[in-house]
């Protein structure tokens, strides 16, 4: 029988630390919060000193009724949640319910699920870090007064449901301010003219950068070249002139390494070079640091904690890294010494950056690839090279700038070749939104000398226009949050997350737009608790949560001093109720037609906009805002033979009867794809169970039973002939296509 019971998160981490610790441990885990505020009530007695009420998680009685029997039976306890903020609180909760009088209990910290990592943790054991837990506890109730207290404000002026979450609101406020920027927006022609030259044979490109002395005004004001017209007055001054170099600079460059990755640049990184969402990012990177089994090599977590924000990293394994990177690239792709870079102005150092838990090439990505899934491999890979390029030497260019001038004007060149690689010879970074440096750009220029005579090949003009800000995709608004303090690391796949569920925002071509919504929330909130919500305010209170953890602050006058003014407001936004609601509400200039009295106003609700009566509730008389376009079909109503059109209501399209609404026959929307059923002329409609869980059957139902889960593809197996291949969703592996007959997947998936 186990003398001693280890308690851990995740139940992915008990069978790989179990071996590693042998018959006398069992471990057992919580599956995240067993303890935590409730669901269905405020829980926070703020007269008592934001005294929380603390209740077991729904579903997870039983998990603490078996941790209570283990812990009965053992010597020891070691409490090893995740080794941050949220993993304290987690330890302190599970202390406080299982721990019988006499046992000692006490907190381990697995930076890394490896053998050495887990033994050296067991052999350091400490006490639960009451600041840790007091910085979480506060952060839990912050978050829910401002949920629990503000929500109903949404429900009450927009429609019920909406949510007025803490940090999140203020990336919605990051996104619609940057789309207000985009619409306030006004284009500015401007011209360019770049010029081909030869000289001793070689043909380069310069572009124009100066003329008569004068160049172009910052941020896009006072082009060079405003219009067309005054390009053109500039190609027919040159066009006779002769062209010299009167310029050259050369200098040797050099690129540093980045360094490791910390949580929010893995998030933008894979954003940027996988297409990951945050989310599927930290999901992907939990299954890493949790363990895999990876065959002969055994069960082990591949990666070190992925909710850091910290470049440090141990001396072993840089060392170690040292040692891979010499012998896959040479002694002179490594540094006389080590590496080591600076802590960020946020960070709270508590842990190592994301790096590989076993740094030698045993486990190098291609070796472990057969164990991983594609996202696994493909994420793990990432972290590899960036953290083997991060003790890598520097990359080194011979740079060339050269002006070449002619009729008053000066055109600039500028070319670089690499001289060594250096750490580009692993890894690059992707770089998101360049921008133009203004110089014509070549790979290389010829030996140019001031004083040469170069000869004009041809001279081009271009029209361009400004460009408004770019929209935020997941990259830079995770960077944009790191940049201004808002939220932490491990908060900003939540974040967006939760701004993508709640509509808030929508995502095309992986950008983001605030939605009518979106708009209507972030106005309502910001406009009537502009302390709340302002960005310096919700950084400052991250700094105010970091004091908690390091002692320096008291966790209940932190919420003191946020409650008073809060709930001041909070008084005076609740007596204007009316008024907010007359504010969201659009009043048109139609009566009603039931009351003859009032007019109809624009109304919300989670389906979108409706028309209802101004009377209400003593006129409920509503009926829908827009049908949407409509689009006639080939196909007839079986009802009365008229022809079906196709309808968009509520986000929805199908098809409905053009002779609506003295026929109301509608039918799903074909997805395009035949009915793969043997002698089936149907095809394929999407349809939802009573749950509304969403499936794929034929349109010839009950006459045809097809149905499937997973949209059917209208594409035939090379491998085993079958008719359709289906798209199927992964949890770790995101969508695939595949065959349902020989499981074979298919290159293409999403």
């Amino acid at each position: 029988m186990a003398k001693h019971l280890v308690i851990v998160e995740s139940p992915a981490k008990c069978k790989v630390i179990s071996k590693y610790l042998g018959k006398d441990y069992a471990v057992k885990a919580t599956m995240g919060h067993v303890i935590d505020l409730p669901e269905r009530e405020f829980g926070v007695d703020i007269e008592k000193g934001f005294k929380p009420k603390y209740t077991i998680s729904k579903g997870k009685s039983r998990v603490l009724r078996e941790l209570k029997d283990e812990a009965a039976k053992a010597e020891k306890i070691y409490l090893a949640p995740d080794p941050d903020r949220e993993g304290e609180a987690i330890a302190w909760h599970v202390a406080n319910n299982i721990a019988a009088e006499g046992v000692t209990v006490q907190r381990v910290m697995f930076n890394e699920i490896t053998k050495r990592a887990v033994l050296a943790a067991i052999d350091a054991p400490r006490e639960i870090d009451m600041n840790k837990v007091n910085a979480q506890q506060t952060r839990r109730i912050l978050d829910r007064i401002v949920g629990y207290q503000l929500s109903p404000i949404l429900w009450r002026t927009v429609f019920k449901g909406l949510s007025a979450g803490r940090v999140q609101s203020v990336a919605l406020r990051l996104i619609c301010e940057r789309e207000d920027e985009i619409k306030a927006f006004v284009e500015c022609e401007y011209w360019s003219i770049h010029g081909i030259f030869k000289y001793k044979g070689a043909t380069f490109s310069a572009k124009l950068v100066s003329i008569d002395g004068r160049k172009s005004g910052s941020n896009d004001k006072n082009p060079l070249l405003p219009n067309g017209a005054a390009a053109k007055a500039v190609l027919e001054r040159l066009a006779g002139e002769k062209f010299s170099v009167t310029n050259v600079q050369r200098t040797e460059k050099s690129r540093r390494p980045y360094a490791p990755f910390i949580t929010s640049t893995l998030q933008q990184e894979a954003a940027r070079k996988l297409g990951f969402s945050a989310a599927r990012t930290m999901l992907v990177a939990q299954q890493l640091y949790e363990g895999l089994e990876l065959g002969p090599l055994g069960s082990m977590g591949l990666i070190t904690y992925m909710r850091t924000d910290s470049t440090r990293i141990a001396a072993e394994a840089i060392t170690d890294a040292r040692k891979v990177a010499s012998k896959l690239f040479g002694a002179k792709h490594v540094p006389s010494a080590p590496r080591y870079y600076g802590k960020s102005k946020n960070a709270q150092d508590a842990h190592e950056a994301i790096r590989p838990s076993q740094v030698n090439l045993d486990f190098a990505p291609d070796k472990v690839k057969e164990f991983l899934t594609r996202d696994q491999h493909k994420l793990y890979e990432l972290v590899w090279k960036r953290f083997l390029a991060s003790q890598m030497e520097d990359a080194l260019f011979d740079s060339t700038r050269a002006d070449i001038s002619g009729g008053g004007c000066v055109f600039r060149a500028s070319g670089s070749i690499m001289k060594f690689d250096g750490f580009l010879a692993l890894y690059d970074e992707t770089v998101e939104d360049a921008v133009d440096t203004g110089e014509g750009q070549n790979e290389t220029l010829p030996e140019l000398e001031v004083g040469a005579a170069v000869e004009k090949k041809e001279l081009i003009d271009k029209q361009h226009f400004t460009q408004p800000p770019p929209r935020y995709t997941e990259a830079s608004l995770v960077r944009e949050l790191e940049d201004k303090g808002i939220g932490r690391p491990s908060t900003y796949a939540q974040i967006i997350d939760t701004l993508k569920r709640r509509k808030y925002t929508t995502v095309e071509a992986r950008r983001f737009s605030p939605t009518d919504i979106g708009y209507m929330v972030k106005n309502t909130l910001v406009n009537q608790f502009p302390a709340v919500f302002d960005v310096g305010f919700t950084a400052e209170m991250e700094s105010r949560l970091d004091e908690i953890e390091s002692g320096g602050a008291d966790w209940i006058n932190v919420l003191k001093t946020f409650y008073t003014p809060f709930a001041d407001r909070l008084d005076v936004v609740r007596g204007n109720i009316k008024d907010l609601r007359a504010q969201n509400q659009e009043v048109t200039d139609r009566k009603c037609p039931v009351c003859q009295e009032n007019f109809l106003v624009v109304k919300w609700s989670k389906n979108g906009k409706f028309l209802a009566c101004q009377g209400f509730p003593t006129c409920k008389y509503t009926e829908p805002l827009e049908r949407g376009a409509t689009v006639e079909t080939d196909e007839k109503c079986d009802k009365c033979g008229a022809p079906m059109v196709v309808l968009t209501m509520n986000n929805s399209k199908f098809l409905g009867c053009s002779r609506f609404p003295d026929c109301k026959n509608t039918k799903s929307l074909s997805i395009g794809v035949p009915c793969p059923q043997k002698g089936c002329d149907g095809s394929i409609v999407e349809r939802k169970t009573r749950r509304g869980k969403v499936f794929y059957g034929c349109n010839k139902y009950p006459k045809c039973d097809f149905a499937s889960w997973d949209r059917p593809i209208d594409r035939k197996c090379e491998k085993c002939g079958n008719p359709y291949l289906i798209q199927k969703d992964y949890k770790r592996k995101g969508s695939t296509i595949r065959c349902p007959a020989c499981k074979e997947e298919v290159e293409g998936g999403a």
